[in-house]
């Protein structure tokens, strides 16, 4: 059973690395009509996520398959259970991928404003709907002694998990800000960086609320882990950061608040994979579900062969596409009124 362990682990890296990557994109396509006012403006806030979004979108793709690969006692039991919820999701997927093909084909008002606004709910429902998955996963839902899911929507939509997926939210909010504050100019720079340093303070404390409710509703202690305590303080960081005009440094921050709050729910679920809220003995553990074990065998090799060449090739974009986006010539400076 320590492939199948391994692979928890591995999965988890996986969600982790797509909510750091695709965290900063969900919260540049829910703000980008918020730190620009212009259809310019606007324009270049898509332009700073065009090059990475669809190739971070591919680490929920695998983190999704590694589950059914490696677990399919778990991804039976989730993705049938979460059904309608899962389409909710793939619902906002389409409607952003689609968003950001669809919104510069036509030259008309009406026509944008209606592709921002599907980019921007699309970017909102995408981390809500994760978070509530994941945090069913943790606080429990019903199951049965078969490994079935025997509840409804409503079990579903249960409060903690409801605050789970407010909490990831409010943090792609702030990662997309500070990624804004990163890569734009002039008066898009000033906006993005007020709007983090706005934003952060608010997500700490929402964060603070999901650590709390956390301990106290497993029966964990009052004592917080180090992975929890990391998360508050990274994100009450990025707002000092950013209001010290320190972009680069408060973007950190927000990936390691991000980072250290979803992998705390991995932590806080080991060595269960779904608990069940009718029986403790029902819970689905990583033993109980885990595939054979040649089958773990043949995917740590083809883990190790083409997990390398996919960060290096994801390392070597962002290098290329580093560069800061603007919307007017270099020599321009933003007016007064516009900030």
């Amino acid at each position: 059973m320590a492939l199948a362990t391994l692979w928890f682990w591995l999965v988890a890296v996986l969600w982790v690395g797509f909510f750091v990557l695709e965290g900063f994109d969900l919260g540049v396509g829910a703000l980008h009509a918020v730190v620009g006012r212009t259809e310019a403006e606007r324009r270049a806030a898509v332009e700073t996520i065009g090059p990475f979004w669809d190739g971070n979108e591919v680490w929920l793709i695998v983190a999704a398959a590694g589950m059914f690969a490696a677990f399919p006692g778990w991804y039976a039991t989730m993705f049938s259970g979460f059904y309608l919820l899962f389409v909710v999701i793939l619902a906002g997927l389409i409607a952003r991928g689609v968003s950001f093909e669809f919104r510069g084909k036509v030259e008309a008002g009406r026509w944008r404003v209606t592709w921002d606004v599907a980019m921007s709910v699309g970017s909102l429902v995408v981390p809500a709907g994760l978070g509530i998955a994941l945090g069913n996963l943790l606080h429990g839902v019903p199951i049965d002694q078969n490994q079935e899911y025997t509840g409804s929507v409503l079990n579903v939509l249960q409060p903690y998990a409801l605050y789970t997926g407010l909490t990831l939210v409010m943090l792609c909010l702030v990662h997309g800000s500070t990624f804004l504050a990163l890569t734009t100019t002039d008066v898009m720079r000033v906006r993005a960086r007020r709007l983090a340093a706005r934003l952060a303070p608010a997500a700490g404390l929402v964060v603070l609320g999901f650590v709390i409710w956390t301990r106290l509703s497993e029966d964990k202690g009052v004592l917080i882990s180090p992975l929890e305590a990391c998360a508050i303080l990274a994100v009450f960081a990025a707002a000092w950061l950013a209001s010290e005009n320190r972009e680069g440094w408060a973007f950190v921050a927000t990936t390691v608040a991000l980072a250290t709050t979803v992998g705390s729910i991995f932590v806080d679920l080991y060595p269960h994979v779904m608990v069940s809220s009718t029986n403790s003995a029902y819970s689905l553990t990583v033993d109980n579900t885990a595939a054979g074990s040649y089958a773990l065998k043949v995917m740590t090799i083809i883990a190790l062969v083409l997990l390398p060449v996919v960060l290096m090739y994801q390392t070597w974009s962002y290098y290329i596409f580093h560069r800061r986006v603007t919307t007017r010539p270099p020599t321009e400076t933003a007016s007064a009124s516009q900030l």
